[in-house]
């Protein structure tokens, strides 16, 4: 019926069947197009509101795929109707050969979008519930990901133009030799960062730093090749990943607590206070908010120094973060200083004591007996 209404619009390309069929295939794939895209916007809109992630994923990955796939099928069947009727043998390969290759893009842009999405979701579901995220965990799945779908979708491709992957692995495994030397940097970098991704001795935003190195900073990225860290004067190094294989890394992020250690000098005068001021710098320590009381607390006369009788306080914070540390290093410095005074004692100085030698006796005829030698 619809066939005879299109002929009957009097148009003489729309009388010969052919044209009519890829006339009719070609607005069927319209419709299509339109009616999936409806019902994937649809979808998506209803699979917001719902707890499962999986329907996020699937609608945004699908959304612009399936219209594409759809879009392929049409079109190829319009042109291979027309290469029937034209018997070109050839063409019809070629449309078949590019469907097919279409089609293999599609479900690899699919995968790819939904890979993104996952990481999207994932991120930001964990940030609003406040759990605790491995950022450089998710990069690398992620990253991973893509590979995979990278790899398959090649010798997929391969396959479908009529390559022998099997030929090309074998051959690849001669000139392999070759490349691995030529590449041995890049292979290296490459499992330093698939090192990095599965030992995770640091993750992205942590503070790190090597003594054998001048590397310190706060990481930014961790790439397949190499890290990049911003240094604290806002400078960025880019670290190869083959140089954490071979270097003692320490990351300060991860510490439990930080440390106050100090060591504080009164005056060779105030020996007789020593004890008074060592016991309550102790119980302030106990005692404060800040200060982890169950980690190692000392406080003690250690030495007669030079200029100063030195005693040593040794604490560990509550906080980790560096500002809220200073803060509290501060606070504690300031307390000492009051508990110092309070006993009557004062802080040494830097000094040094010269002993004169008394003059020597000058006698009367000194002087005459110098003038006559």
């Amino acid at each position: 019926m619809l066939q005879a209404w299109i002929e009957s619009w009097h148009v003489p390309l729309f009388k010969e069947p052919v044209f009519t069929r890829m006339l009719l295939v070609f607005v069927l794939t319209l419709i299509l197009h339109g009616l999936a895209t409806f019902v994937l916007r649809r979808w998506r809109r209803a699979a917001a509101g719902t707890q499962s992630t999986l329907d996020d994923i699937v609608t945004y990955a699908a959304i612009k795929p399936v219209p594409l796939a759809l879009w392929l099928l049409g079109l190829s069947y319009v042109v291979r109707i027309y290469a029937k009727a034209q018997q070109w043998e050839e063409l019809l390969e070629v449309v078949t050969q590019a469907r097919n290759i279409g089609l293999l893009f599609s479900v690899a842009w699919f995968f790819w979008r939904a890979i993104n999405e996952f990481r999207q979701v994932y991120l930001m579901r964990n940030t609003r519930s406040e759990a605790d995220v491995d950022q450089t965990t998710v990069d690398a799945l992620s990253k991973l990901g893509h590979l995979v779908v990278f790899v398959i979708t090649l010798i997929t491709l391969l396959q479908t133009m009529g390559v022998s992957v099997s030929g090309l692995l074998a051959a690849g495994g001669i000139g392999g030799i070759a490349i691995g030397f030529a590449a041995k940097d890049i292979l290296a970098n490459f499992f330093g960062g698939l090192t990095i991704y599965l030992d995770r001795p640091f993750s992205v935003g942590d503070w790190i730093r090597s003594p054998d190195k001048d590397i310190e900073g706060t990481v930014e990225m961790i790439s397949w090749r190499h890290t990049r860290i911003r240094r604290f004067n806002k400078n960025p190094i880019y670290v190869p990943n083959m140089l954490f294989t071979t270097i003692t890394v320490e990351n300060p992020s991860r510490m439990s607590h930080r440390r106050i250690h100090e060591v504080i000098g009164i005056r060779f005068a105030d020996l007789d206070k020593m004890a008074g001021i060592v016991s309550a710098v102790k119980h302030m320590l106990e005692q404060h908010p800040d200060i982890d009381a169950t980690q190692t607390l000392i406080v003690n006369f250690v030495t007669f120094n030079s200029a100063s009788l030195d005693f040593m306080v040794y604490a560990f914070t509550r906080t980790r973060v560096w500002v809220e540390y200073h803060a509290v290093k501060q606070d504690v410095l300031l307390k000492i200083a009051e508990i110092i005074l309070a006993h009557g004692a004062q802080l040494a100085l830097p000094a040094q004591t010269l002993h004169m030698a008394p003059p020597l006796p000058v006698t009367a005829e000194q002087p005459s007996e110098r003038l006559v030698r």
